[in-house]
């Protein structure tokens, strides 16, 4: 029989197996900042993986993203548009996929604002400078840096104040919205065989002016409010047929009318918002 230091193996054991019981027996006996550390620990050991299915789809756009640059570099100006509509499908899906599977997480946020700055910020930026504004020299790159700089500016806002804003608008013009603005005006002037160094300054134009709808005060509507879990009328599905085909009659001239029009209701909802203001401020003045 082994011993060390005088005890047997059976002894020793014995031994060990109390400890171990009057040890679990008595948790008052640790220290509570150290049970939550040890909670913490195993915590992150269950949690260290990353939920699969909706970050695919935040890939997905990051790779959309991509490859419009790419094709825009090689002059595939309407193929690079589409990409964009792609990553902004993949967009729309993400947040959604997460919440209704309930595999929000903190890391899913951060990719998804990283990939959008690539898809909605740098991409459509990269798409106008090599189809239109590189004919302007020094004012067409800056023209195109505004509008990723701006983009930035959006994210980094919305990522601070998404907590405290209401869901039913947006803080400024949203960055999937801007970038769809440039894009459908680059896939209607390659279809309508319109070349980019014909309408340079127009183009310049509208980067610019949809990079200060980014940064502004200005409120849209942000259509978090469509309930996809919930029962819906047949007429809706019925409605989203009928965008389908319309769009799918004309998809360049629809979706540059769509987005032209989202960038444009944002500012006319403010003045529609102010006259409203004024009026009522009038009708109290009157009254005293």
């Amino acid at each position: 029989m082994n011993t060390v230091f005088g005890f047997d193996d059976k002894t020793f054991e014995s031994n060990q197996t109390e400890r171990v019981i009057a040890y679990s027996d008595k948790p008052n006996n640790l220290n509570p900042s150290e049970t939550e550390e040890g909670d913490r620990h195993s915590n992150y050991r269950r949690r260290r993986g990353i939920y699969l299915l909706p970050n695919l789809f935040t890939i997905a756009g990051l790779f959309a993203g991509f490859y419009a640059i790419v094709a825009a570099m090689e002059g595939y100006f309407s193929n690079a548009a589409i990409a964009i509509f792609v990553a902004m499908i993949m967009d729309f899906f993400d947040g959604r996929v997460a919440r209704l599977t309930n595999t929000q997480s903190a890391f899913g946020a951060e990719l998804d604002s990283l990939s959008d700055m690539v898809s909605f910020g740098v991409a459509p930026a990269l798409v106008v400078y090599s189809w239109s504004l590189e004919s302007l020299g020094k004012l067409g790159w800056l023209a195109a840096f505004i509008f990723a700089a701006a983009g930035a500016l959006r994210l980094a806002r919305f990522n601070t104040q998404a907590q405290m804003m209401d869901k039913r608008y947006f803080q400024g013009l949203p960055i999937p919205a801007a970038a769809g603005i440039l894009a459908s005006m680059v896939w209607l002037s390659v279809d309508s065989e319109i070349p980019g160094s014909v309408i340079d300054m127009i183009t310049a134009v509208l980067a610019i002016l949809t990079a200060i709808l980014m940064v502004s005060n200005i409120r849209y509507y942000s259509f978090k409010e469509v309930d996809l879990k919930g029962r819906v009328p047949f007429v809706a599905i019925l409605l989203v047929v009928l965008a389908f085909v319309g769009i799918s009659i004309d998809p360049p001239k629809i979706l540059f009318l769509l987005f032209f029009c989202y960038g444009f209701s944002g500012p006319a909802l403010t003045l529609f918002a102010l006259h409203k203001k004024r009026a009522l401020r009038k009708k109290h003045q009157h009254h005293h």
